[in-house]
């Protein structure tokens, strides 16, 4: 899985049963992750210039998704205690998919810091024990960047 990634330089890691879900559940969705990041290239002036804001890799990035229908998605959950709302939460996430085997969620964050990926995660491990999401996916530039 994610043989030609690797073979262009890119680390993947996944976590607990993650390859294996993505294998045999979500082949599609390995294929359209790999035709997304398979063509990327920075420019050293990417990498160099710095700057607030999306970088234009990431701008890259989340165009092509888009054009694959993963699209921003705001979950609501809402606790109810007999039929009575008391509680409500909302996840936006960058992209979400459907597929016929469950909902995948993906985050890019390029420049990441530690607050928005411990978000990202506890948004993800929550909308997953809700039964919201099968999967969260996350990408972000490597050590060697």
């Amino acid at each position: 899985m994610f043989d030609e990634l690797l073979k262009r330089g890119y680390d993947v890691k996944t976590l607990q049963h993650a390859r294996t879900i993505l294998e045999t559940e979500f082949a599609e969705a390995i294929a359209e992750l790999q035709s997304v990041l398979l063509p990327i290239t920075i420019p050293i002036e990417e990498l160099v210039f710095g700057g607030g804001g999306k970088t234009k890799v990431v701008q890259r990035i989340e165009a092509r998704f888009n054009e694959l229908a993963w699209t921003k998605h705001n979950f609501q959950l809402t606790k109810l205690v007999d039929g009575i709302a008391t509680q409500a939460i909302s996840h936006e996430i960058d992209h979400v998919k459907r597929y016929g085997n469950g909902v995948l969620a993906l985050e890019i964050e390029w420049n990441n810091k530690d607050p928005f990926f411990d978000r990202d995660l506890r948004s993800f491990r929550q909308l997953h024990a809700d039964g919201a999401i099968s999967m969260g996916l996350v990408i972000t530039r490597g050590a060697s960047l």
